[in-house]
């Protein structure tokens, strides 16, 4: 079931950009949260304050203001430990964002770890930012690279051949909570048990997932996970790393500079322990008490409403476009995700965006940062609604009326 309307209304009241009129005189109907989320009202305002009364470079000044500034940049942290359900054997440092958080340990871990001949594991619904530093590592260390392989129309990821692959004992399995195309979760906790057995090393990409639904790091097992704020209603440039304390310890810090060092010396260099070793320079503090007020304001309204919300809007939404000659719905039938992306035999993905943005409907169109999977569906792109707190069943309404309006004027 969706959310009541009343519960919907407050939530819809917390966002600024429904304030503003649209094409049509009404406000846009937002279907891009999968590329990036709006802000409520809590984070512009926390950041704000931030910002104006409380600043100051974090960890370095002995006066009242930087300790104070110390105080919340660390207090993110702790409640996005807390957000995440990661335990005290797991480290949490800010990134920028997903994409660095792969990059950074597909660099410390992957160069301490990868050797010649290794396998690397990835699927083939990854976004660029988790196939790409992983690919780049193989070639400099001179491993391979497989694909655990999606069903037919992208509905499911094939389970029986990433356990299979994952007999085969590959280095490092890295994959996708969420397909930010298919509309999907994978069984992470299930991948990540096989993954185990066999000593595979792990890593989620839960850019998709965190914010949207409950992420408990703990009950699915991962050996790191990585996910953006922006994503989760908070600010863009700040993001999270999270990984076992006990593969993090001893590896090499993958960018140098300060406040990550014990002592320096003209022929010597110790390093700080996690996460410090791993944020080198002045963080984003100001992106990060945004983060934490994100989590806050997400964990008042319940994630298993938010995620229960998005679901139905999503299956109406794919029930509806299936219904529309000609439109073919990509991914399951059922919709385990707020994404829904779809292709229309008579209109260019970009053109059905661009249409409906005159109908004040805000979609996304192209390969989603995922050509591989757009050559495994057989398709050069795909338009994408993607579903959040802040939609109503008016929004799938507009979408379903954008659409087919889109497929009868192209087809005249």
């Amino acid at each position: 079931m969706s959310t009541p309307y009343s519960e919907n209304a407050v939530w819809r009241s917390a966002f600024p950009f429904l304030d503003a009129q649209g094409k049509d005189g009404r406000p846009v109907a937002f279907l891009d949260s999968a590329a990036s989320a709006q802000k409520p009202r809590a984070v512009l305002d926390r950041m704000d304050s931030f910002a104006r009364h409380e600043y100051a470079n974090v960890h370095r000044g002995v006066y009242d203001l930087s300790e104070h500034a110390t105080v919340a940049y660390e207090a993110a942290r702790e409640r996005a430990a807390a957000f995440l359900r990661a335990g005290s054997d797991r480290v949490t440092i800010f990134t920028r964002g997903t994409t660095e958080s792969v990059n950074l340990v597909a660099y410390a871990w992957g160069e301490a770890h990868v050797q010649a001949g290794d396998t690397l594991l990835l699927t083939e619904m990854e976004h660029h930012s988790n196939m790409l530093p992983w690919r780049a590592l193989a070639e400099r260390k001179g491993a391979r690279v497989e694909y655990v392989p999606v069903t037919a129309n992208g509905a499911a990821l094939d389970l029986a051949a990433a356990e299979a692959m994952l007999a085969r004992k590959p280095k490092l399995f890295a994959f996708a909570h969420a397909s930010n195309v298919l509309g999907f979760l994978t069984p992470a906790a299930r991948l990540c048990a096989a993954a185990r057995k066999h000593g595979v090393t792990t890593f989620l990409d839960a850019a998709q997932s965190v914010g949207h639904l409950p992420v408990d790091i703990e009950a699915i097992g991962c050996d790191f996970l990585a996910c953006s704020a922006h994503k989760a209603c908070g600010p863009t440039g700040v993001g999270l790393l999270v990984g076992r304390l006990s593969l993090m310890e001893n590896l090499p810090p993958w960018q140098q500079g300060g406040s990550m060092v014990e002592k320096v010396r003209f022929d010597a260099v110790t390093y700080r322990p996690p996460p410090a070793r791993f944020e080198a320079g002045t963080p984003p503090i100001i992106e990060a008490v945004g983060l934490g007020a994100a989590f806050n304001f997400l964990s008042d309204l319940g994630l298993e409403a938010v995620e229960a919300h998005s679901l139905a809007l999503a299956q109406r939404a794919a029930d509806g476009l299936r219904k529309i000659p000609g439109v073919r719905v990509v991914g399951p039938e059922q919709r385990g995700t707020g994404v829904v992306s779809f292709v229309a035999e008579a209109v260019h993905a970009h053109d059905m965006a661009y249409f409906t943005n005159g109908k004040g409907v805000a979609l996304r169109a192209g390969h989603h940062c995922a050509q591989p999977l757009m050559h495994r569906l057989g398709v050069p792109a795909t338009t994408r609604a993607s579903f959040y707190l802040y939609n109503d069943e008016e929004d799938v309404l507009r979408l379903l009326d954008a659409v087919a309006g889109a497929v009868s004027f192209f087809k005249a």
